[in-house]
């Protein structure tokens, strides 16, 4: 390693450093990356899964792969963290115009599981190769998880007793918001048997009427 290198200040996520300074490229990169990595950890999986074939995918020198990961560990980390992020940034966008009425939740619905349709593989991974982490890992993907069911309850939380939406107890709060995600994600589970018969379009219409039923 030159010494160059080796003074290269380490960025952004701490729990995954860095040798690169600029997180916005950090950013891009990493995504090319996982993106790279979730096609491989599907057609040849985990185990068989090398950060050499890694890096051929995603068109780095495995030098340069290092410089943004250091292992598959890594990587399956930052799957459920891209995840997180896309959930909480289409719900944030949604409610840009939040009134507090049911039209608001309907679209930030809408939005969930678009994400959830657009990430399906990702999901799917994530829930099929967490159980091969190591136990901080686990705790890790297993807090990641946690916090998108937490972006659903802060929403109806704040949305509670405003214009036209009803006042929430938190019992009532807390089973909405977990049955949110869990039907976002029923989508990547079960897509290669419910493409069969709806669209994504339809099973949000079906799954946003069942989820403001259990409101309103």
């Amino acid at each position: 390693m030159t010494k160059d290198r080796k003074n290269k200040q380490r960025v952004a996520d701490p729990e995954v450093p860095t040798q690169i300074k600029n997180p916005d490229l950090v950013r891009e990169r990493r995504r090319h990356i996982i993106d790279s990595t979730v096609t491989l950890f599907i057609t040849h999986g985990y185990h068989k899964t090398t950060t050499r074939m890694i890096a051929k995918a995603a068109g780095f020198s495995i030098g340069s792969l290092y410089e943004y990961v250091s292992s598959k560990e890594d990587l399956l980390y930052l799957v459920c963290k891209t995840i997180h992020e896309e959930v909480q940034k289409a719900v944030e966008e949604a409610l840009a115009d939040n009134t507090g009425d049911k039209a608001v939740l309907a679209r930030v619905l809408r939005r969930y599981f678009k994400v959830c349709d657009n990430m399906a593989d990702h999901i799917l991974l994530m829930y099929q190769v967490t159980q091969f982490l190591p136990k901080k890992w686990q705790e890790r993907v297993l807090t990641n998880e946690l916090n998108i069911t937490d972006i659903f309850i802060t929403t109806l939380n704040q949305m509670s007793g405003k214009n036209n939406f009803p006042v929430l107890d938190d019992e009532i709060v807390n089973l909405v918001g977990h049955n949110i995600s869990v039907l976002g994600q029923m989508w990547a589970f079960r897509r290669w048997h419910l493409q069969k018969q709806f669209t994504i379009e339809q099973y949000t219409a079906i799954q946003t009427d069942f989820i403001l039923g259990l409101i309103f």
